[in-house]
């Protein structure tokens, strides 16, 4: 028999992208934006614990009577960064894509609408009987870094992209990580991973041999 070798560009490949700074804008800095409230505008590239951003965005959202459908009505109005839509299509046309977040599907459907409904995996919030986010629920404890190493574990090669300190264990995980437009002390404490800002170096940079 032959013995055969198998290249590993012909190994499937699967691309997992952060959402918020890759896609769409980021969530909570548009509810800032539109409420007035300037805490609200911190996300995973100033405080990197997750569980102390939320509880701190909890407390914030019940002391100035925000409720879940308010940031809902918020989040209906936004759209993809410009140009995301496209690279998303680019993207699907060669590769399997996941998108791997730690927003939630009470905020991302609107914007998954928008983006044509790829695969979302991400978490849950929990809503109180007076409408305020009591609780929010994991999908699982770092997973993003998981799902990327069950990919690899059933015979994927990954390649993947995010922009914040929550995608670092995905892009460690990966076969290859990419930061997009990733803030200065990321980029720079995280220098292993290739940096790019536009979407044409993006696809090329998850896509390229």
């Amino acid at each position: 028999m032959r013995n055969t070798k198998v290249k590993n560009s012909v190994q499937s490949v699967v691309c997992c992208l952060d959402l918020e700074g890759v896609l769409v804008p980021e969530i909570w800095i548009n509810v800032a934006e539109r409420t007035g409230i300037e805490e609200l505008r911190l996300t995973t590239r100033d405080i990197p614990d997750y569980d102390a951003l939320m509880r701190r965005r909890l407390a914030i959202l019940k002391r100035e009577g925000i409720r879940l459908k308010d940031i809902q009505s918020v989040i209906a109005k936004m759209q993809p960064l410009a140009g995301g839509k496209k690279f998303l299509d680019s993207l699907r046309a060669s590769s399997q894509v996941l998108i791997l977040s730690d927003t939630y599907y009470e905020f991302a459907m609107p914007l998954m609408k928008k983006l044509g409904y790829p695969t979302l995996w991400c978490n849950r919030l929990c809503e109180g009987s007076d409408g305020f986010i009591a609780d929010y629920r994991l999908r699982q404890s770092e997973g993003k870094r998981s799902a990327v190493q069950s990919l690899r574990a059933i015979g994927f090669r990954v390649h993947a992209a995010g922009d914040s300190f929550n995608d670092i264990g995905m892009l460690k995980a990966a076969d290859r990580g990419v930061l997009f437009n990733p803030p200065e002390k990321i980029a720079k404490r995280f220098s292993q991973f290739k940096k790019v800002t536009t979407y044409p170096e993006l696809l090329k940079a998850l896509l390229g041999e």
